[in-house]
């Protein structure tokens, strides 16, 4: 027997919405772009725990073997260095940075979370290490996973995350749904859109907060080689057209940045011309994930 299609998407996570059949979305104060920068602070374990699933990692020279010094002290520069001169170059231009924090880093380097809370971000769930969910995982072992990374963030900054990016954007089949079960309310793992959107699991309500993935700093810098310069021109080249196509319906730009690749002193003046030319036009409201989705759940258009 041939297998069911239907119209649309071909899972049950979330409606097929092409963007040009959609109500308009109003950001505050007639905005046309909304904001939102998620800066990754997660610790590369030495040894990740046994079972666990962890991709080639970016970072180092090249795969070498235990202990790889290179990868481990070039991802570490962005906890002791990188991570204090984005949040400096974000603090200037009033975007309040929000925060994917693991679990191990919440619980071994203090000093960062005190530091990020009085910096006023945002912080969101990011897993434990980097240790990539996956559906090899039971519905019992990504659950606990879930839960731990959930409580270390709430025992460690006294507020419970109500966001969450995967580490490498890892999710299962399930994910979603033991998401919303564990109070999570927004999910950054899928890149699909360009506005937020609703999620559907039987728990409440979930939403999807879109990143740009061709902006990743490790997916253009890294990954695909883009020149530093090159991409601070793509940085501001996509706003452009997200600011144009905004002044119909709003739109939204989730730049996803690693504090050990851009937070190098080469590459951290391109962001902040970047990120100064975008502040600079009327019509931008720079806010964190959390504000971003309560503003779209209270505002968002009628399907």
């Amino acid at each position: 027997m041939p297998a069911e299609r239907r119209f649309g998407m071909d899972h049950a996570h979330y409606d097929w919405s092409p963007i040009v059949k959609r109500g308009k979305l109003q950001w505050p104060d007639q905005a046309r772009v909304a904001l939102c920068v998620v800066v990754n602070v997660e610790h590369t374990e030495w040894s990740p725990p046994e079972g666990s699933f962890r991709p080639a990692l970016a970072g180092g020279v090249a795969a070498r073997p235990f202990p790889d010094y290179a990868l481990l002290s070039h991802r570490d520069y962005g906890h002791r260095v990188g991570i204090f001169r984005v949040l400096d170059v974000l603090e200037k231009y009033g975007i309040k940075p929000t925060v994917a924090m693991d679990a191990l880093t919440a619980e071994h380097y203090p000093y960062l979370v005190r530091h990020c809370l009085q910096r006023g971000c945002e912080i969101i769930g990011h897993g434990i290490g980097v240790q990539v969910i996956t559906s090899k995982m039971s519905e019992q072992e990504e659950r606990a996973y879930i839960a731990h990374a959930i409580e270390t963030l709430q025992r460690t900054t006294g507020t419970t995350p109500v966001g969450w990016l995967g580490p490498e954007y890892g999710e299962s089949a399930r994910t979603p749904q033991l998401l919303a079960q564990a109070g999570i309310r927004y999910v950054c793992d899928w890149v699909n859109d360009e506005q937020p959107y609703a999620m559907k699991t039987p728990q409440g309500e979930l939403f999807a907060l879109p990143m740009m993935l061709e902006l990743d700093d490790i997916h253009a810098l890294w990954e695909r080689r883009v020149p530093i310069d090159r991409y601070g021109e793509l940085l501001q080249e996509s706003f452009a057209m997200l600011y144009r196509d905004g002044a119909a319906n709003g739109r939204v730009l989730v730049l996803h940045l690693h504090p050990w690749l851009i937070g190098q002193p080469f590459r951290i003046g391109f962001l902040d011309e970047a990120l100064g030319t975008m502040v600079r036009r009327q019509g931008v409201w720079a806010a964190s994930g959390a504000e971003i989705i309560d503003w779209y759940q209270q505002h968002r258009p009628a399907a």
